[in-house]
């Protein structure tokens, strides 16, 4: 069983977009199923748009500071201690944004269901997610008929 670095002194980011960065506390942990990502935002900072999961299911845990959380809800503050559950589809959708004048840290655990689909909401891209860091992302202006892109790739095909 491998084990982690306390992930209150955490310095070491495998992950850094300047106001915000992240490490997969999990994996390094050996987690297999089961993924937990330690971030810390800078004033202002988020580490991700405002999406859904198609498959898995996550939980924020507010480790210091205070958050901006937007879900369909609308958007409230969340402080050091709280716990929130975003399941998959509609109703989990989720953001996260250090709305406070310090930095801010906090665990997201998420279940590790590959393939996945996950969608940017304010943009329409989708992403299809092949692996924890691995995946493509559709912008929505490529969006094309599944039907008529189906039938191109058959005729593509030189077995047909």
């Amino acid at each position: 069983m491998a084990e982690h670095p306390n992930v209150f002194e955490h310095a070491d980011w495998e992950r850094d977009i300047g106001p915000a960065r992240g490490t997969r506390v999990g994996a390094a942990a050996g987690a297999k199923e089961l993924g937990c990502t330690l971030y810390e935002l800078d004033p202002g900072g988020q580490a991700v748009p405002y999406h859904m999961h198609h498959g898995n299911e996550e939980l924020l845990i507010v480790l210091e500071g205070a958050l901006e959380l937007r879900t369909p809800d609308g958007t409230r503050e969340v402080a050091k201690g709280a716990v929130v559950a975003f399941p998959a589809g509609a109703d989990g959708a989720h953001r996260v944004r250090n709305a406070a004048d310090a930095p801010a840290r906090y665990l997201v655990v998420s279940t590790m269901r590959f393939p996945e689909v996950a969608e940017q909401l304010d943009t329409g891209t989708v992403l299809a997610l092949k692996g924890p860091a691995d995946g493509l992302a559709f912008p929505a202006e490529s969006a094309g008929d599944y039907m008529a892109l189906t039938i191109q790739a058959l005729q593509a095909d030189p077995g047909s």
